[in-house]
């Protein structure tokens, strides 16, 4: 039964036996959620498969996972299980050969050949596929049919206008069904799909799409966002002229679909509107070219916080099998749900989502701010249209408990089996009141993941509890371990260290595009220990209940005195005053003239309250009460704003850097890069501090 690929490429430290753990973080684990019929689960079914296909005594998760990490058959298991179609299937015999570029890197499945595009639209029946609505409150509804229909007619019009497989298919797209069509008409094709939110700046965008080049762009003309109509054309227009002199063959405009303004094209010969685009569809059928496992699919960016972003290239096979495996087993995903995962089309989770098609499942594309006309109305649409699988952010339910609004009181959520959040850390607290604000038969699901791999390293999983704070498991087939700064596996330890995955995996990067000897890549994931992968994320393992805490981004660890430790721990404590504080940002700082780290807290104070001494004496109280004195901030500062992605995600490692001396130029991946200006002034912290207590 063992493959003949039974030693992995990565190299692997075996860390000590778990004998006399020490439960380190976890004084305690509050129960929350048990499931009821953990057998019938997909992800147990899949556990019962294997052990009467290989005559194994797998007993649980834990044991399945082990399987998983040991013997690169699972992927072959997971191929059959999933119902991956392809016109060539894989060879029994030869799973993984080494790669071209990096060792480190395999090709998954030689001589296999498939098509994303086939396996999402496997139904053509007339059941709905997506559900489109916004902020105006029009809902759309898409069958499957139809959708089969539009992916016919834009292949047929990319293929006429000379796309081929490998050139690159760029869009500035709103979250619409539009853009779904487009993503999955280019997969067919063969193209590189690569894809960023309406809110991106101009330099963001050229910094993204001169590095891939694109052969084609779509791009809105118009949108709508928390009210407020948003004229995109004089943006779209300097990107197309732009990359006109850098490979861009045609430029595709959409018209307004919210005030209905004639759409005004460019003095440009490659621009056109959509409508004329679609004229040159020939009526020729869908074909899905038959390519092979690791043929280049799309294209997903590093943040580029503070530069140029590392364009990802993730191939066709490895994201059809590790989001279809994520879906169904970590989210417990089937056929007929209703996905919800509230997202832009420049974040990973987008390309994410797209899988839900290949379980035959319903899709709700939502364009548009969760908070406009107001948080009611929004989860009012989550309750009306039976969303039964609903992704959102920590940050957004941080808004909702904030406000005090009692989501049962809202809407009954009755379809509602499971909330997934991502994107930053999420709490216990945030935990427990997610579980009693929605309902106790709601499975509550942290994950962790990652652009660099399209898909989770730890997730969840329907067969086993949930406690307070922790993400339940690792995901299957990702061999995830804690790591000291020595390249030692202390997970048994219970004590924080880096994430590492020291084994292969379908979903790693092919390549960064343009990178072509591998240089950049083996950089970014593969040097702070040679050969295996380091993350980048602060992670802590529960030795008795084997949930995993992420504790904040590694290069953004805390370390005041040799003391290390993350910002959410601290923003765990900050829970407690939900009520008063809208917001905070936890970082260390350390200019060239200390000798050691402090700790700096920011407090962005909610409407009504008011920064006090008093109340920064009671958040050091409680912090060092719920922590450590250890970990109490040096000094507690009052903020106006807070940096955020345009995906949601607190930017902690630029705010670092400039109250640490340096200078940044914002990219176009910050939603508000006026709010790194308010820091600057602490890289003289002697003398607000100097200031403040004048005042006194």
């Amino acid at each position: 039964m063992p493959s003949k690929e039974s030693n992995p490429p990565f190299s692997c430290h075996l860390g000590p036996g778990s004998k006399g753990m020490d439960k380190g973080y976890f004084t305690q684990s509050k129960l929350l959620w048990t499931p009821k019929e953990p057998r019938n689960t997909s992800v147990d079914i899949f556990r019962q498969n294997i052990n009467r296909k290989h005559g194994l005594n797998l007993k649980d998760y834990h044991d399945l996972h082990r399987y998983s990490v040991e013997d690169y058959a699972f992927w072959l298991d997971l191929w059959e299980f999933l119902g991956i179609v392809s016109s060539v299937p894989p060879n029994k015999d030869k799973i993984l050969k080494p790669g071209k570029l990096l060792p480190e890197v395999p090709s998954w499945f030689p001589g296999a050949r498939l098509n994303y595009a086939e396996n999402l639209l496997l139904r053509k029946d007339d059941g709905i596929a997506l559900t489109e609505a916004g902020e105006i409150g029009i809902v759309k509804y898409v069958t499957y049919r139809q959708l089969n229909e539009r992916v016919r007619a834009m292949a047929a019009a990319l293929r006429v206008n000379g796309l081929k497989p490998g050139d690159r298919v760029a869009a500035i797209m709103a979250n619409t069904s539009a853009a779904v069509v487009i993503a999955i008409a280019t997969a067919s094709v063969g193209g590189i799909f690569s894809s960023t939110a309406t809110d991106m700046g101009t330099q963001g965008l050229l910094d993204r799409y001169r590095q891939i080049q694109p052969k084609f762009i779509f791009a809105e003309t118009e949108i709508q966002y928390s009210g407020k109509r948003v004229d995109l054309l004089p943006k779209v227009t300097k990107v197309i002229k732009d990359l006109s002199d850098q490979g861009l063959e045609r430029a595709i405009l959409l018209p307004s679909r919210l005030f209905g303004r004639e759409l005004l094209i460019p003095d440009m010969s490659n621009s056109s509107p959509m409508a004329e685009f679609l004229k040159s569809d020939d009526g020729r059928k869908l074909e899905f070219e038959q390519l092979p496992f690791g043929h280049p699919l799309c294209i997903l960016y590093s943040s580029g916080t503070s530069g140029k972003p590392k364009c990802i290239v993730h191939c066709a096979g490895g994201v059809l099998m590790n989001t279809k495996k994520n879906f169904k087993f970590g989210f417990g995903g089937s056929f007929d749900d209703v996905y919800f995962q509230y997202t832009t089309t420049g974040w990973m989770l987008w390309n994410f989502m797209l899988v839900g098609l290949s379980c035959g499942c319903r899709l709700v594309l939502y364009d548009g701010s969760p908070f406009y006309p107001d948080i009611k109305t929004y989860l009012k649409f989550v309750s009306d249209q039976g969303v039964t699988r609903w992704g959102t952010g920590p940050r957004f339910l941080a808004e909702v408990q904030g406000r005090g609004i009692k989501p049962l009181e809202v809407a009954s959520f009755g379809g509602l089996a499971n909330i997934t959040v991502t994107g930053a850390i999420t709490t216990a607290p945030m935990f427990q009141w997610a579980q009693e604000a929605f309902g106790k038969h709601v499975h509550f699901v942290s994950t962790c993941g990652a652009t660099d791999i399209c898909g989770a390293f730890v997730t969840g999983t329907a067969s086993l509890p949930v406690y307070a704070g922790e993400i339940q498991v690792k995901d299957l087939g990702m061999r995830i371990e804690v790591w000291d700064p020595f390249g030692k596996n202390i997970e048994h330890t219970g004590q924080p260290g880096e994430l590492v995955c020291t084994r292969p995996h379908p979903s790693l990067p092919i390549k960064f595009w343009g990178d072509e000897k591998g240089e950049r890549l083996r950089d970014a994931y593969f040097s702070t220990y040679p050969g295996v992968w380091r993350q980048g994320d602060f992670i802590v393992s529960n030795p008795v209940t084997k949930g995993m805490q992420v504790l904040g981004r590694s290069d953004g660890v805390l370390n005041p005195s040799g003391v290390r430790f993350g910002s959410g721990e601290i923003y765990t404590v900050m829970e407690q005053f939900s009520d008063i504080v809208d917001d905070s940002l936890c970082i260390g700082q350390r200019r060239p003239e200390d000798k050691d780290e402090r700790v700096l807290l920011f407090l962005k104070m909610r409407s009504g309250n008011k920064f006090s001494p008093k109340l920064v004496a009671t958040i050091k109280d409680a912090i060092k009460e719920g922590l450590s004195a250890r970990h109490v901030p040096s000094y507690i500062f009052e903020i106006a704003d807070i940096p955020y992605t345009v995906n949601g995600k607190k930017i902690e490692i630029s705010v670092k850097q400039i109250v640490s001396g340096s200078n940044l130029q914002p990219s176009g991946t910050v939603a508000n890069p006026e709010a790194l200006q308010l820091y600057y002034k602490y890289r003289d912290i002697e003398r607000i501090v100097g200031d403040a207590r004048s005042k006194l």
